[in-house]
């Protein structure tokens, strides 16, 4: 039997936690239910998933669809999109049979890149190595989540770039039906048509526009993303303040210049420290261009953002008195000032 590898090259970095990450959980669930129903893709398709960060893993290896159950999606520090292509690269060397003297190999593989940032690593390698041995053998599809990514770096490894503007609810839930349809229509081709030539649907009616590379323009971060650790419990979790332009009320205006508090969440360290380079590439950012008064996502305590003189994050009570749970410094809180403090920002 010909399979249809379908390859989902995740972004699990810093700046994916929250809304963004369960939405794209979700959405693979909702793939997997539809593509179940369907009798072509049932007896095609088969799938992975990567996820990268600073490292990257197969959460799932390639399997069929009645045997393929989604993963929990990390989070990671950094997004190195290299490390994430190259362990792509490396899985469909082992995993996609060749048409051999003997037999006909899989059809082309269909692999949907999800990234949200501008990679912080160099990629000019592992782009090069896929452009001479890869290109012309895969169907890649690379969709940025948000407008915070120069999508011409996106267009140096595809033809085939898309940017989702709506990452709300519905425009995730649309976009994930968008998905699932390319895989129905793409597995009918192979089935009854024998080619393996690509087939999006349209994107009428989605906030999912195809982009041209070439004529798309560096856009600036949309996210500040801190590190913390609660001092009750000795988790980790992530502080995410986000750009965010819409009706501009006056704290809008205030935010032009900065970062509002979007929310924050609890990560499992283990899980973070192995999708996390080494390299902790950190850049500062004053606290005077962050918007918002986090609270700790583990304990409850009212302050989840209290700077150690360690240069760490960590989460503290009202009465006055805190112990880092990084280096173990005890002291009384107090006021940053008027000038702010410059904090350390992750890669996101």
């Amino acid at each position: 039997m010909r399979r249809l590898p379908v390859y989902f090259l995740i972004d699990v970095s810093e700046s994916m936690v929250g809304e963004p990450i369960e939405e794209v959980q979700n959405g693979m669930r909702t793939i997997i239910q539809e593509l179940r129903t369907d009798p072509y893709a049932l007896e095609t398709v088969f799938v992975s998933i990567i996820a990268f960060a600073g490292r990257a893993t197969t959460l799932s290896p390639l399997a069929e669809l009645y045997k393929f159950y989604p993963p929990t999606f990390p989070i990671g520090g950094g997004t190195s999109l290299a490390t994430g292509l190259t362990q792509l690269m490396d899985s469909i060397d082992r995993d996609v049979q060749k048409t051999t003297m003997e037999t006909k190999g899989d059809w082309k593989p269909i692999i949907f890149l999800f990234t949200d940032g501008t990679p912080t690593d160099d990629c000019s390698a592992a782009f090069q190595r896929w452009n001479q041995h890869y290109r012309r053998h895969c169907n890649l599809i690379a969709i940025s989540i948000g407008e915070n990514l120069d999508t011409s770096l996106l267009g140096k490894i595809t033809e085939n770039v898309l940017l989702l503007k709506n990452t709300d609810k519905e425009g995730f839930r649309q976009f994930f039906k968008w998905v699932t349809a390319s895989i129905k229509t793409t597995s009918v081709s192979v089935s009854e048509q024998n080619t393996d030539e690509l087939h999006l649907p349209a994107t009428t009616g989605i906030n999912l526009e195809k982009v041209n590379p070439k004529e798309s323009k560096t856009i600036d971060e949309n996210f500040a993303v801190l590190l913390g650790k609660c001092q009750n419990t000795n988790k980790t979790y992530l502080i995410k303040f986000a750009r965010k332009f819409g009706t501009l009320n006056d704290l809008e205006c205030m935010v032009r210049n900065g970062y509002r508090l979007a929310g924050t969440y609890p990560i499992d360290e283990k899980q973070y420290d192995q999708l996390s380079d080494k390299k902790y590439v950190y850049r500062n950012i004053n606290t005077n261009q962050l918007y918002g008064r986090p609270t700790c996502p583990c304990c409850g305590n009212q302050l989840g953002f209290v700077l150690c003189e360690c240069g760490k994050i960590f989460c503290a009570g009202e009465d006055g008195h805190a112990r880092c749970p990084w280096c173990g410094l005890e002291g009384e809180l107090t006021s940053g000032g008027e000038e702010g403090l410059n904090v350390n920002r992750t890669q996101g």
